[in-house]
Order: C-alpha cells, then structure tokens, then sequence
C-alpha cells in the first residue's frame, strides 16, 4: 500500500526539496504551505505521516499539532525546525509530535525517521479520528472548537473547553474529580481546593440555563457525567 504524506512547509525550495525526495522513496505527497492550510488538510485523517515545519505562517506548527491531537487525530508528526535547543525539542514533543529533526538535516536521516514513524503507525491499532462529539441535543467541533445545543451557539472559555471535551469523551459514565483534576490541570494529587466544582458550576450554567432539560449531572459522593438523561 502506498502511504500518504502530508509535509507542511513554507519555504519552498525546502518543501520541494522533501516533496522530491519522499515521492522518490515511493510515498505519496501532498503539500500545505502554511499551518492552517496544513490543519485543514490534517483534519480530513488520510495520512499516514505529517512532515511539518515548526516556524509557519498562519498557524505556528506547534500550535497546528496541538489542535490536530485535540481533535483525536493520531497520525504520526515529525518536526522539523531550525531550533534546536533541548528545551525546543521538548516543546514539540509536548505539543503532540513524535519526532522532532533539527535543521539542517540529512535526507538520509529523515528518510530513516520517516519509515520508523510509518512502521509505528503500522502496527498501532486504527481508531475512528473524530472531528465532532456529539450528546444528546450538544454538539462540539474540537476543530473549531465551538459548542451548540439545539442550535444555539454556547461560548466557552478554553478551560472550560477541554473539561467539556473530556466529559464528552467519556459521555454516559462517571467522571470524578480526580480524573479532572489529572487531565484538564496535571494536578497528580488533591490540591485541597474546589477548583472542579467552581469550573463545573460555571460551564453547567452556560449548558442549561435556558434549557428544558439538564444535561451535566452530579454523581454525589463520585463526580459527574455528561448525558442527555438523568
């Protein structure tokens, strides 16, 4: 099977450079010239690798991968930058990508990485890369990240973004603090205050009020659970 690469680049003697290369090696390329065009085309799920610059136009690359493991896309991203420091490689590998390949590089070496991170895809398990997330009457493009019920349209702080989001995730079961707390803060310990509670009350406010029915419960004693049900 022929495999798909998507390489993101704005300079385009490099991005011609790598889109010869790689179609040589026998992949099939496509190319974004800046990072929103790169997060568009990212979104539709058909590749099997990314190939992005970090300085981009648009939409920086760090930025763009973020969103793309946002919205529960998982295919593999390289990083290619001309930074090159450890704390710049840290913070690639922290915005979601897999590999991270300082400038100026050999084709050789990129090639290599290119079929480790195919040969990694290859063997993980596929999984629906969705886009939207849906319960009951809500609706919310992690892409956009814009959140409607029964098409009104409910403005959401980032905070209270991601905590919707994972509850979405995770729609019809029990969700407790701790669990929140780990994900939404990176607190790995109780940190004694109500911080969940304060940002539950405020995002159920934004869901409900006007609402006929509920739809984020409190699980009393456990957490809470987003559903269109009680």
């Amino acid at each position: 099977m022929t495999r798909r690469i998507l390489i993101v680049e704005d300079d385009a003697s490099t991005a011609t450079y790598l889109a010869k290369g790689l179609a040589e090696a026998g992949y099939l390329v496509e190319q974004a010239h800046d990072g929103r065009d790169g997060l568009f085309l990212a979104s539709e799920g058909v590749f099997d690798l990314i190939v992005a610059d970090r300085m981009l136009p648009g939409l920086d690359g760090l930025a763009m991968i973020s969103a793309i493991r946002a919205a529960g896309i998982a295919t593999p991203t390289l990083i290619l930058s001309a930074l090159a420091t450890v704390d710049n490689r840290v913070d690639g590998l922290k915005a979601g990508a897999d590999d991270y390949l300082c400038k100026p590089f050999s084709f050789a070496e990129l090639s290599a990485r290119v079929e480790a991170l195919v040969r990694r895809s290859d063997r993980a398990v596929p999984e629906p890369q969705k886009t939207k997330l849906a319960v009951g009457d809500l609706e919310i493009d992690l892409l956009a990240r814009h959140v409607v019920r029964a098409g009104k349209t409910i403005p959401l702080g980032a905070r209270e973004f991601n905590l919707l989001e994972f509850l979405a995730r995770h729609a019809g079961q029990v969700v407790t603090r701790t669990m929140m707390l780990e994900k939404i803060w990176n607190y790995h310990f109780d940190p004694g205050s109500n911080v969940v509670d304060v940002h539950i009350g405020r995002l159920r406010r934004k869901l409900e009020d006007g609402f006929a029915t509920p739809i984020l419960h409190t699980v009393r004693g456990a957490g809470y659970r987003l559903s269109p049900e009680g």
